[in-house]
């Protein structure tokens, strides 16, 4: 008779910075459940910055693909994703392979494990902005894991419905909350406990005494060229304003630095900088009045310390943050965006309205939520 008492054996896949904040919650909270064997994969699709969060959360890769190549297409890092997740995933016989979000490094995961016939559960599911290209290639990525995974950890009763809508059994889906918030709490109580880890903004801090700080940050596919072109505009005209600043970390991708290094590197209320390790982006969320953004979890983070978010996009998969009234989309239009950052920073009541309206994702729980269902296998 087959034992039945023995640990399931979980693979985490993630290679992002964004993915490695929304898991490590997850591995920590599995690694503390004799349930279960951890057993971590990072392809590595952002180095350094994926490497930042690795760190402040004591998690070491037990496989790393180290993937990331200057100017890399998206085919070649899928080819290369699908390959490398695969010789894991046959060395590692996992009873449930687990997968967050929307990148390549997750869609390539769930195929993978499609191919083995190993059953995925997938952190974040059902988020949708019902546009293939917006965002890209992200909508897609999340369509096809939603399509293999056996079990749906949505985060809000909206990204449970759009699952439902595209008929998943609702017996798999399961609203949990988001991981982000998870993970915000146990930095912030990390840094209370160790200032030291978020002292690296001091220089900045005491340089815009008595400004009034926007935090910005810019990646987005979508937005690469005329996007980023008018994003660039948009920051120049605020920091015409004697009363703000500005602080900018800068992602690596070349197709980003070299249009905001072009458009403002002459602008001295404009601070852009390195990206900045986990602690340091929740300490710019604690003392930016306002998060100018096209990235997703800053929808989610923001709120969750009562920051308004602008948008620059066209569509969100995130939808529950407008209707809370945390997030407003804007765009590109440089006129959009400078008119809404006035208005927020003019108008007190307005300001209010944002900064005060409930965060619909999560209340820090999330993790535990989905160790139980994995537990007992949804």
């Amino acid at each position: 008779m087959a034992q039945t008492n023995l640990p399931k054996t979980i693979l985490v896949v993630f290679g992002t910075r964004p993915e490695a904040i929304k898991m490590f919650p997850v591995v920590h909270a599995l690694r503390e459940d004799p349930r279960f064997r951890v057993v971590t994969c990072v392809s590595a699709q952002h180095r350094g910055i994926l490497d930042q969060v690795l760190e402040i959360s004591g998690i070491v890769p037990d496989y790393d693909l180290d993937l990331m190549r200057p100017d890399q297409t998206l085919d070649a890092l899928t080819a290369a994703l699908l390959t490398g997740l695969g010789k894991v995933m046959d060395e590692v016989q996992p009873d449930w392979v687990i997968v967050q979000g929307d990148t390549a490094t997750a869609m390539s995961g769930a195929l993978a494990a499609y191919y083995r016939k190993l059953p995925v559960a997938h952190v974040e599911a059902g988020l949708r902005s019902h546009n293939i290209y917006h965002p890209w290639p992200e909508e897609v990525n999340r369509k096809i894991i939603g399509t293999i995974a056996k079990l749906h950890f949505a985060p809000t009763d909206v990204s449970a419905a759009a699952l439902l809508a595209e008929n998943v059994d609702p017996a798999t889906v399961h609203i949990t909350g988001n991981t982000v918030i998870d993970a915000l709490h146990w930095v912030t109580a990390k840094i209370e406990a160790e200032p030291a880890l978020a002292a690296g903004l001091a220089d900045i801090e005491a340089r815009f005494a008595g400004k009034r700080i926007i935090g910005v940050t810019s990646h987005r596919r979508e937005n690469f060229g005329g996007g980023l072109e008018n994003i660039a505009e948009a920051i120049r005209r605020i920091a015409a304003r004697d009363d703000v600043a500005l602080i900018f970390p800068v992602h690596p991708n070349p197709n980003v630095r070299k249009v905001m290094d072009a458009a403002l590197s002459d602008l001295p209320n404009v601070a852009m900088i390195e990206p900045l390790d986990y602690p340091h982006f929740a300490r710019l969320l604690s003392i930016a009045e306002i998060m100018l953004t096209d990235s997703g979890g800053v929808q989610e983070e923001a709120p969750a310390l009562g920051k308004p978010v602008l948008v620059m996009r066209e569509t969100t998969e995130r939808p529950e943050g407008v209707t809370a009234g945390t997030a407003k989309l804007v765009g590109t239009d440089v006129d959009t965006i400078v008119s809404e950052i006035f208005t927020l920073l003019d108008d007190k009541a307005a300001y209010s309205a944002m900064a005060r309206a409930h965060n619909p994702f999560g209340d820090g729980q999330t993790a535990r939520r989905i160790v139980e269902l994995l537990a007992n296998d949804g």
